[in-house]
């Protein structure tokens, strides 16, 4: 048997606990009951700022998304008016 399995072996042997270690695990317990909740309410209140601040930057993003594909589309628009306007004129030259 190698020193770690020797080691685990007696990390894992029963032991009879202290004189006091049910007054001890009673007094923890009635200790969390009466523990006050600020730390979970700071988390809750964290949570909800990262959401809250997930989601606004979640639509400023697509409020960006959208911003550039209207510039794309008016874009598009002026590049298919200046062709419409280059037929039209070959249109007219034709037609004299």
């Amino acid at each position: 048997m190698d020193w770690l399995e020797q080691e685990l072996r007696k990390s894992l042997n029963r032991k009879e606990p202290s004189p006091d270690f049910e007054e001890r695990v009673r007094w923890n317990l009635h200790v969390q009951e009466h523990k006050p909740t600020h730390g979970l309410q700071w988390w809750l209140a964290s949570a909800a700022v990262v959401l809250m601040a997930a989601g606004a930057g979640g639509i400023g993003y697509r409020q960006h998304q959208g911003e550039l594909a209207r510039q794309e589309v008016m874009q598009a628009f002026r590049i298919a008016g200046g062709s419409l306007n280059h037929i039209q004129t070959h249109v007219r030259e034709v037609r004299r």
